[in-house]
């Protein structure tokens, strides 16, 4: 069952068309990550997605319109964003109070268990607190609501490494359990590539690359290839070139490992480093179409 299916979806602010006939289906019990430049399309994705905004083409969340139908669909949505404020008078307790009188799905004893595992104390006001332990109070308000589809727009975004680790730890141990459907976009690619079951990249309005983490390991292989067999190397048409401490590092799509295992070491690449390939074969070829 899809969480999310969309066809030809498009969004345009005047001119500027920010969703461009985006097709796509995210099925049920996955955690798909969103990956693109700034401008790319993300958030307009995700105000869509969560009934934010008015668009063009087809558009179901979990079985819904989420522009006619959104205070239903809210029932069974939670939603982190990067702008994402708590009032700074606020204290814990009355944070707790609200989403406890304003959502009906929400287990305060849930939100009770994860914050008993942090250092934030319920007397404490929002202003007093770090911007992690604000991140770690908007992750136990989510987490403890009973929604099949969370959604997060640069959760982490200001926090330092500690501290997304955390976060992310705290998604798959405390909420994900492959019933619920997870949508994350993020900027640090790298530290979320093992927690990501599908991912995509956005390019101007469009999907440019989507897979799911299964694909990506059997699909791509960077190679850190020896001087003497750099022109053997290239003549396999690698979709990147780069160096390393002068050594020649190529990134390959669907060429045989073996082959390339003659060639040097082979490595499985990050998503950063294939998100860089993607990105730049489309600024050095504006009219490229969407990847295969």
């Amino acid at each position: 069952m899809a969480s999310i299916e969309a066809r030809g979806l498009r969004k345009a602010f005047g001119s500027n068309v920010a969703l461009d006939g985006i097709d796509l289906r995210v099925e049920e019990g996955r955690i798909l990550g969103i990956v693109g430049p700034n401008g790319a399309g993300k958030t307009t994705a995700l105000n869509a997605i969560l009934g934010l905004t008015p668009y063009q083409g087809e558009l179901r969340v979990l079985g819904r319109d989420p522009w006619t139908e959104r205070d239903r669909l809210m029932r069974d949505v939670s939603f982190i964003a990067d702008v994402a404020v708590l009032p700074r008078w606020l204290r814990v307790s009355q944070a707790l109070d609200y989403v406890e009188g304003v959502h009906p799905r929400f287990d305060r004893a849930k939100a009770e268990r994860f914050l008993a595992k942090t250092t934030i104390q319920h007397t404490s006001k929002v202003r007093e607190l770090s911007k992690g332990m604000v991140a770690q109070l908007h992750l136990a308000l989510v987490m403890a609501i009973d929604a099949k589809l969370l959604v997060l727009d640069e959760p982490t975004l200001g926090l330092d490494i500690l501290y997304r680790k955390q976060f992310y730890d705290s998604l798959l141990n405390d909420y994900f359990d492959r019933n619920r459907t997870i949508v994350v976009t993020t900027h640090q690619v790298d530290e979320i590539q093992d927690v990501l079951t599908d991912l995509m990249f956005l390019h101007r309005g469009r999907i440019v690359l989507h897979c799911s983490m299964e694909e990506f390991e059997s699909r791509y292989v960077e190679v850190m290839v020896n001087p003497e067999h750099v022109a053997a190397a290239r003549a396999l048409k690698p979709i990147h070139e780069r160096q390393v401490f002068a050594r020649s590092v190529l990134l390959f799509d669907r060429v045989d490992r073996q082959q390339l295992a003659a060639l040097g070491e082979v490595r499985r690449p990050s998503v950063a480093d294939l998100f860089v390939a993607v990105m730049g074969s489309f600024v050095s070829n504006p009219t490229k179409g969407v990847a295969p």
